[in-house]
């Protein structure tokens, strides 16, 4: 039985305390080393913390900065998924996450989907990522990268899959909201996270590992709950919620052949078809296209054919001189 030995390090990073963060992730490196890790995975933006706004540009790094290049030399022998904020050579900002292996940094990926809704305001300091791929590892599986929000948008666990991931990792800093009984653990983001995990795991037929964060920043806290699930949706290991650890799971690499033979979910997707419909949508939501879901005789960019045409606007009685009547405003 080939087994991989995956360390979920469920941090409270210190915001904006890049050296100390650092700092934190050599140490966890260098016990997970001795631990036999294969792999060791922290959370959305571990190096820097979460809620940064304007700290964003201080604590950026480009990929060919020393401190990420020593980060990366303590991979050797195993791998390591790292976030930190990423400053492009035309000072661009991005959330990303880079998977180092064996001394060297092997992938990185930008955040795709900035939210913007709630308590979110990534898009105002950050870029959103515009790639998106499964890459090959030394772990002996494809991996996939996704950061946060990326989950929350289907097309990005089935794209990661079906470019070759066997392995898709989601690093987080989902803050806690929805305290209530009804929910399964009494906090309805953790319910919102777990159905999403099980769900990706077995429509892609991966293993799904998914990190998050926990402590708190400018007054948001974070639930962590990390876990691990196998590519038939069964959990592996559940982390506790909100206590700061490394905690490990290992995985056995045949349980993606077992499933993938007995539900070739991803060998049957009509790739075709989505292309096709995709571009449809695209070119209809564009205006290079008509609309072929609006009703025949609708002007052009409405879906509903106009009908009869009100002679004033609803809610304007003439007869009293409202604001919509021929008296409106007379002197």
């Amino acid at each position: 039985m080939e087994t991989r030995r995956i360390a979920l390090a469920q941090l409270a990073p210190r915001l904006g305390a890049l050296e100390e963060n650092l700092a934190r992730h050599h140490e966890i490196l260098a016990t997970a080393r001795t631990d036999g890790a294969d792999l060791v995975v922290f959370p959305e933006l571990g190096l820097t913390g979460y809620q940064l706004q304007d700290l964003a540009a201080e604590v950026s790094m480009r990929l060919d900065d020393p401190r990420l290049s020593r980060l990366a030399a303590a991979t050797r022998g195993f791998s390591a998924v790292v976030s930190f904020v990423e400053e492009s050579a035309d000072h661009r900002l991005f959330i990303a996450a880079a998977l180092m292996e064996d001394g060297e940094i092997r992938h990185v990926h930008r955040k795709l989907h900035l939210p913007t809704y709630g308590l979110f305001d990534e898009r105002r300091f950050f870029a959103s990522g515009d790639l998106l791929r499964a890459v090959p590892s030394r772990l002996g599986l494809g991996v996939g990268l996704a950061v946060c929000e990326d989950f929350w948008h289907l097309p990005v666990a089935q794209l990661l899959a079906l470019d070759g991931a066997q392995l898709l990792i989601n690093v987080s800093s989902s803050p806690g909201r929805d305290l209530a009984a009804t929910n399964e653990v009494g906090l309805g983001t953790a319910t919102s996270w777990r159905s999403l995990m099980r769900t990706y795991a077995q429509l892609t037929t991966s293993f799904v590992v998914f990190v998050n964060r926990v402590g708190i920043d400018e007054s948001i806290s974070f639930w962590g709950g990390s876990e691990v699930i196998g590519p038939d949706g069964s959990t592996l290991f559940s982390a506790p919620l909100f206590d700061d650890g490394v905690f490990t799971c290992e995985i056995n690499l045949a349980d993606v052949r077992r499933e993938r033979v007995a539900l070739p979910l991803l060998r049957d997707e009509r790739l075709e078809l989505q292309h096709r419909e995709l571009g449809r949508i695209i070119a209809e939501r564009a205006g290079m296209a008509g609309d072929s879901t609006a009703e025949p005789g609708a002007e052009e960019g409405l879906d509903v054919a106009p009908g009869i045409v009100p002679g004033r606007p609803i809610g304007f009685d003439a007869k009293r001189g409202g604001p919509g009547s021929p008296k409106a405003g007379a002197a």
